[in-house]
Formats: C-alpha cells, sequence, structure tokens
C-alpha cells in the first residue's frame, strides 16, 4: 500500500466539541422562539380607520381579538363604506401584527450567522 493511502485525516476543532455547541445552542434558540411565540399571542397591536371609527385589535400571532365599531358611523344607506372600513382596519392590523412579530423574531435570529448558515432555515 502507498504511503499515506487509505488513511483518514482527522482535522481537530479547538475544544473538540464543536457539533455538540451547535446542537446546544440550536436547541437554545429553538426554546427561546417557542417562548416568543407564546408571548406574542399575548401581545396585542390597534389599527384604526375612518378617523378612529373603526379600531381592530390584534395579537401578535394575527388573531383578530376585538373590533370596535363607532354607533355614529352606522347608515344603512352606506353598507360598503362600512365593509371598506372594515377590510383597511384588519389589513392595517395583519400588518402591524406580521412586524410585531418580525421585531420580536429579528431579535432571537440576528445571531444566526454563528451557526454556519442555518439562519436561513430558521427565519
Amino acid at each position: 500500500m502507498a504511503k499515506g493511502k487509505g488513511q483518514r485525516i482527522r482535522a481537530s476543532r479547538p475544544g473538540g466539541g464543536g457539533r455538540i455547541d451547535m446542537r446546544a445552542q440550536v436547541q437554545r434558540l429553538q426554546e427561546q422562539m417557542a417562548a416568543t411565540q407564546a408571548a406574542l399571542g399575548e401581545e396585542t397591536v390597534t389599527a384604526t380607520a375612518g378617523g378612529g371609527a373603526i379600531a381592530v385589535v390584534m395579537t401578535g400571532e394575527q388573531r383578530v381579538q376585538s373590533i370596535r365599531i363607532d354607533p355614529e358611523i352606522l347608515n344603512p344607506e352606506d353598507v360598503e363604506l362600512l365593509q371598506d372600513l372594515v377590510v383597511a382596519a384588519v389589513n392595517e392590523a395583519v400588518e402591524k401584527s406580521q412586524a410585531l412579530q418580525a421585531e420580536r423574531m429579528s431579535a432571537l435570529t440576528g445571531g444566526l450567522g454563528s451557526l454556519g448558515g442555518l439562519g436561513g432555515l430558521l427565519g
């Protein structure tokens, strides 16, 4: 057998526990993400339309918690206006809720560059 042929070369890692450290980091991140997701269910955003005549409260999980409609804008002759205002307020609430979720999650996933390119897989 030729010299060096068939032999494995093992690279040593500083500390020797690279995989274990990465697994621990990923597990901590998963736990933090689960806690953050649970907290988002408790946080709310409020969006309004029609100068405040319609208000929608939504959780960080994009669940509508309440819709308030000022009785003064109720007009049986103009139901379309009411519908448009409700849609506008709900859409704004969704956007605010998604922004809140992105903000909370980016606080966790911002440091994923140190996980060897796994950042794109988790966030």
